[in-house]
């Protein structure tokens, strides 16, 4: 019996040195022409069932991707553990979410501080433009707080059969062959132990990160290094004649001031305003950003009171390496925040939930064991639906968001009513709105008209400062 072997492959990279036999029942006593006619590949192994007990999956984080990929597992009859160390973890994130995300994941109402339908986008010469006159009445954006939203997806996911630690993932043993466990380490916080805690040990089947945008899951994989943005925020309580102008308004700046590379917000919440900014290209420059947002908002939040100062990285683009065997990476720990808009919350959730539907399916309900290409359906499923968003939102990033000028640009453009619908139909609903090829064609003028105005503008400022 021959046998030969092929390497397996994640996307266009190499997924690990281990190959896959496979066996070819072709007797050698056959001509080459009668072997390739009657070559047949069959795999050596299939995953087996499982004796006395269900899958065993960890899953490393506890923000919108670990709680929901915690709860679907549990619904689907996997053992799940899902361990979070900050239980009411405050990520600095502008906490904005699709309309669609309230429907997918059953949101209840009052976990929404704020039903946003109108954004102002504000130039770097404080050019306002006025956003949100296509939103239908029931449309809005709606605005969370990371540690009520996170605390609400995980108690859920406990309800659903979930067992949540407060503990600390340190690192983990990867299995010596195909099928042995993997053994993780980690420090628990019981509340008996004090501040040190406890060192544990536990061994499961599979393993999701979603502990971030410094996951020690994927250290722990060699998933590789990406880039990524400071995110810097304060959340400031305002006196309550203020507060009313922001009931249903978020305000976003963009200019050099407030960020070579990303953009300034101001975010509604329940009794306060999320103000912040972030940037990957100049770090150490943070704060002096968080100054500049602060005082091109300063009219409206003057009186206001800093509750409290967050800050925290985001990463720029998916990691080189996103499995490996049987652990994945979901939400910030895979890369999942989009360029241009820096949304992350979604997509977090929503890979969470195909990651643990794509074990739930291939275990055929925590029965039988799974192996990386069980995992690999749910990368693409993901890169199929999601990337072609994030090339867009990369492309228009390096395009409007490089000059002060372009900047210009970019905020005139979104003056146009075409523009705002097609961007808040895509947005609410996470699809990719059927345009109008007549209305396609003039916005392309339109913004062929604002590029080279902002270009004129950029060569005579340059003549300026000469």
């Amino acid at each position: 019996m021959a046998t030969f072997t092929l390497k397996s492959f994640t996307g266009l990279r190499q997924s690990s040195t281990e190959q896959t036999n496979f066996v070819s029942h072709v007797p050698s006593s056959l001509s080459r022409s009668q072997r390739r006619s009657s070559l047949r590949v069959t795999a050596a192994r299939s995953s087996p069932k499982l004796a006395n007990r269900n899958l065993r999956v960890a899953v490393i984080g506890g923000g919108p991707a670990g709680g929901a990929a915690a709860e679907t597992l549990a619904k689907g009859g996997i053992e799940t553990i899902l361990i979070e160390r900050k239980m009411d973890n405050c990520k600095p994130c502008g906490g904005a979410i699709p309309l669609c995300m309230v429907g997918e994941f059953n949101l209840p109402l009052d976990i929404i501080d704020r039903r946003v339908t109108k954004m102002k986008m504000i130039s770097p010469s404080n050019i306002a433009v006025d956003i949100g006159r296509t939103l239908k009445e029931h449309e809005y954006i709606g605005m969370v707080r990371r540690e009520v939203l996170d605390a609400y997806l995980r108690e859920r996911a406990e309800k659903s059969g979930a067992t949540v630690i407060n503990g600390l993932f340190l690192k983990m043993d990867l299995p010596e062959n195909w099928d042995s466990p993997y053994k993780l380490h980690y420090t628990e916080y019981d509340g008996k132990t004090g501040a040190t805690g406890q060192k544990k040990t536990m061994e499961v089947d599979a393993v999701i990160g979603a502990d971030g945008a410094n996951s020690r899951v994927a250290k722990s994989i060699g998933a590789g290094d990406y880039d990524y943005a400071i995110a810097f925020q304060e959340r400031i309580r305002i006196p309550d004649e203020k507060m009313t102008y922001y009931e249903d308004l978020a305000e976003m700046y963009v200019g050099d001031d407030v960020s070579p590379d990303f953009y300034g917000w101001v975010f509604p919440k329940c009794d306060h305003v999320a103000v912040g900014t972030g940037t990957v290209t100049h770090k150490g420059d943070i704060k002096k950003f968080q100054l500049a947002t602060r005082n091109r908002a300063k009219d409206k939040i003057l009186g206001g009171k800093i509750i409290r100062v967050e800050a925290h990285p985001i990463p720029e683009h998916p990691r080189p390496r996103r499995l490996s065997k049987r652990v994945a990476l979901v939400g910030d720990a895979a890369g999942y925040v989009t360029k241009c808009s820096g949304e992350g919350i979604y997509f977090a959730a929503k890979s969470g939930r195909m990651c643990a539907e794509a074990i739930v399916e291939g275990s055929q309900n925590g029965k039988k064991m799974i192996d990386e290409s069980d995992l690999r359906k749910y990368l693409e499923k993901w890169d199929k639906t999601y990337l072609p968003t994030y090339r867009v939102l990369d492309v228009l990033q390096k395009v409007f968001y490089r000059s002060n000028p372009a900047r210009e640009a970019f905020v005139e453009m979104c003056g146009d009513e075409y523009v705002q619908k097609m961007t808040f139909d895509s947005y609410l609903y996470k699809r990719v709105a059927p345009g109008n090829p007549l209305e396609d064609l003039k916005l392309a003028v339109n913004t062929i008209g604002s590029l080279v105005r902002a270009n004129a503008l950029r060569r005579e400022i340059e003549k300026l400062n000469v």
